[in-house]
């Protein structure tokens, strides 16, 4: 299986996510490419079974939570067909980011499997739970 990891990160904390991410899709023996937004691999892209997306959350700590810098999202490359998941990084509450990238990612034509948020002071294990879940929801 072949995977890309997607991501738009305000501060570097979605970056790492990405990243960790990444390291553990490939220890468990899915191969794995790692781009942001601003510069999509469209190679690994078009190659990739799974396609995953990461973003930051934005707006106001307890209300109007979004999909940061969302316009980048809603350009993505239409993705028909693919399977997709999605995950957001967080400081307090994710509120309904998760809901809005999935619609997003469905309006780009993917099948969205399901997604996770990451608590910013915990993406390690944060990444490590997102893959075991991602790994899960592929198999099923």
């Amino acid at each position: 299986m072949r995977a890309i990891v997607i991501y738009e990160s305000l501060t570097g904390n979605t970056r790492k996510a990405a990243g960790l991410i990444a390291a553990e899709l490939i220890a468990q023996g899915v191969s794995a490419v790692v781009c942001p937004i601003t510069r999509i691999d469209y190679q690994a892209l078009s190659q990739a079974d799974l396609v995953i997306v990461g973003s930051w959350t934005d707006g106001v700590f307890v209300v109007g939570q979004r999909p940061g810098r969302a316009g980048r999202l809603r350009a993505l490359p239409v993705v028909d067909g693919k399977r997709a998941l999605v995950f957001c990084t967080y400081a307090l509450n994710p509120g309904h980011v998760l809901e809005k990238m999935t619609e997003i990612l469905t309006g780009r034509g993917a099948e969205v499997l399901g997604g996770m948020a990451i608590r910013r002071d915990k993406l390690a294990d944060g990444s490590r739970e997102f893959v075991a879940r991602l790994l899960e929801a592929v198999e099923a």
